[in-house]
């Protein structure tokens, strides 16, 4: 008997923080946090769930859209650092994934900025939102790890308050 390999609910990857994508001051640039954390949400899923979303548009013409980030910066990242990224799906609806990302030092003890995007399930022909495959809600539903905060703003003064001191 086959037994399903049971899917990991909290994604995690290893990055090094690149001199172009720093300030004058050797910092991670604001705006490329979100870059950081989308690339690492895309090679998790492909690498863990075997969800390959370029795929996935290419051949069936559908795909996530950000619609909406809140991010926090807690310390910066610095060039030539190497991070530790964290994910996980916190929220399900019919056409929206909430999904969290925590940044980290290498050794993962402090975190560096938390991020919640919502992406929304899109048809690319159509050009409209769409309901969630089955399929693909099938494999959301297995890997949904609600967080106990129902606020951005209460999760980062959770995180800040549980966090070990620099």
């Amino acid at each position: 008997m086959n037994e399903r390999k049971e899917l990991p609910c909290i994604l995690s990857t290893q990055s090094k923080v690149r001199f172009q994508d720093c300030d004058p001051y050797g910092h991670l640039n604001n705006s490329n946090y979100i870059s950081y954390f989308l690339n690492h949400r895309e090679d998790a899923l492909k690498e863990d769930y075997d969800f390959d979303l370029f795929r996935l548009a290419k051949e069936k013409g559908r795909t996530w859209l950000v619609a909406q980030n809140q991010i926090i910066y807690f310390q910066p990242a610095f060039v030539m650092e190497s991070i530790y990224i964290e994910s996980q799906l916190i929220g399900l609806r019919s056409k929206v994934l909430e999904v969290e990302m925590r940044m980290y030092d290498q050794s993962g003890d402090k975190m560096k900025a938390l991020l919640w995007s919502s992406f929304v399930h899109f048809d690319l022909k159509a050009s409209k939102s769409i309901e969630h495959h089955p399929d693909d809600e099938n494999l959301f539903k297995s890997v949904l790890k609600p967080v106990d905060q129902k606020t951005f703003e209460d999760r980062a003064g959770f995180l800040r308050r549980s966090l070990r001191p620099v």
